[in-house]
């Protein structure tokens, strides 16, 4: 009898050991046109926000990405130093992220990247950094805020843009070695 228990309470561990290494595959997906992100856990839908992608002038990519590095805090070098909570940067200098001009959210009005309400940046953030930018996805959809975009390199790719010449740089990014997180 006990080594019935021993071998169940192994057989137990081993499962909670496999259950709790698993991860969920994440897909956040932005549609231009609507302004609204979806959030996908495993195929169910957890999420749908209203977002702020490019205005006229500018433009938001489509296309599948993953997320590049992920910043708690960021500010842009750009654009008056204007905040950018809970970063997830996926193509370049484009990032998904917070902003406290709540009051665009659901048109277009960015210079490129996807801004959401700083508590929706915020879980979204918790999520893709608890289950891995290798595990999630990056869909952007949909036309653009008018048909008179114009398409050209930001800033940071004009400038060989890199996160870790960032004077703020150091909450989180990737190395060959895999992620890492900084200071």
């Amino acid at each position: 009898m006990k080594r019935l228990v021993a071998v169940v309470v192994v057989a137990a561990a081993a499962l909670l050991a496999v259950g709790g290494g698993a991860r969920a595959n994440v897909v956040v997906t932005i549609d231009k046109s609507q302004q609204t992100m979806s959030v996908a856990v495993d195929g169910s839908t957890l999420y749908n926000w209203p977002v702020s992608t490019a205005r006229a002038g500018y433009t938001t990519p489509n296309g599948t990405y993953r997320p590049q590095f992920l910043a708690r805090t960021w500010f842009s070098r750009k654009y008056y130093n204007s905040p950018m909570p809970h970063s997830i940067f996926f193509h370049g200098g484009y990032a998904i992220h917070g902003s406290y001009e709540i009051s665009h959210l659901g048109g277009p009005a960015s210079h490129g990247c996807v801004r959401l309400h700083p508590s929706n940046a915020a879980t979204l953030f918790a999520l893709v950094e608890r289950e891995g930018p290798a595990h999630t996805r990056i869909v952007v959809t949909g036309s653009s805020a008018s048909a008179h975009v114009v398409s050209s390199p930001g800033y940071e790719q004009q400038r060989g843009w890199s996160p870790t010449r960032h004077p703020d740089y150091a909450p989180f990014g990737y190395q060959s070695g895999g992620w890492w997180r900084g200071q």
